[in-house]
C-alpha cells in the first residue's frame, strides 16, 4: 500500500476481498446479506405530515440553527448574513413553517461559488440562503436518524461518527488479516453529474 491514489478502471479492479468483507450483498438470500438499499415505509401523507412535522419541530430546529450559525458559512443569491436571518427568521418563521408544512415552500437558488484546489482547477460550490441552510439542516437532523443506520457498515463518507482515518485504519486492518489489496473509489465530480 503505497498511500497514494490511483484511477483504476471498473473491469481492472481487483476481486480479492469477499463479497461480506467488502460490504456488498451477497448472492442468494442469506442471513449476512445486507440490504441492496434501504426500504423506505411507504409514501402517505400522513407520513410526509408526520416527518415534516418533526422537521418543524422547535428543539430540532434549534439544533439545527446552532449548526449553521456554528459553519459560520457565507451569504446566499439573497445576501442575507446569519445575523441578519436571526430577525428575518423571528418576524417570518411562521409562515415559511406553514409552506414546509403543506409542501408549498420553495428554497432560493444557489449561489454557485468556485474554491481554487492545491492542484490546479477550481471545486465548485452551491452556497444556499441561511434559510434554506437551516431548513436542510433540520431535515438531515430528522431523516439521517431513520436512514444512517440502514447504511452498509462498510461506508465511511459523510456519516456521522465517521472518518477518513477510521477507513484508513479499517484498510489496515484488512491488509493485516492477510488481504492483498485494499479498493478505494472515488467518483470523479460525482455531485456535478447527478441528476
Amino acid at each position: 500500500m503505497t498511500g497514494t491514489r490511483q484511477k483504476i478502471p471498473g473491469k481492472q479492479l481487483s476481486q480479492t476481498l469477499t463479497a461480506s468483507a467488502r460490504g456488498e450483498a451477497l448472492n442468494g438470500a442469506s442471513k449476512d446479506a445486507e440490504p441492496v438499499m434501504a426500504k423506505p415505509a411507504p409514501e402517505s401523507p400522513a407520513l410526509a405530515e408526520k416527518l415534516m412535522e418533526e422537521v418543524c419541530d422547535r428543539e430540532n430546529l434549534e439544533i439545527a440553527w446552532k449548526r449553521v450559525r456554528g459553519n459560520k458559512g457565507g451569504p446566499g443569491v439573497d445576501g442575507m448574513t446569519i445575523d441578519a436571518a436571526k430577525g428575518h427568521l423571528r418576524e417570518h418563521w411562521p409562515n415559511i413553517r406553514a409552506q414546509l408544512l403543506e409542501g408549498t415552500y420553495q428554497p432560493q437558488p444557489v449561489k454557485r461559488v468556485e474554491i481554487p484546489k492545491p492542484d490546479g482547477g477550481v471545486r465548485k460550490l452551491g452556497v444556499p440562503c441561511v434559510v434554506d441552510r437551516l431548513i436542510q439542516q433540520a431535515m438531515l437532523q430528522v431523516l439521517q436518524e431513520r436512514w444512517d443506520p440502514t447504511f452498509s457498515e462498510h461506508s465511511y463518507g459523510f456519516r456521522p461518527g465517521r472518518s477518513a482515518h477510521q477507513a484508513v485504519a479499517q484498510a489496515q486492518k484488512y491488509i493485516a488479516e492477510g488481504y492483498g489489496v485494499v479498493v478505494d473509489l472515488d467518483l470523479e465530480k460525482f455531485f456535478d453529474r447527478v441528476n
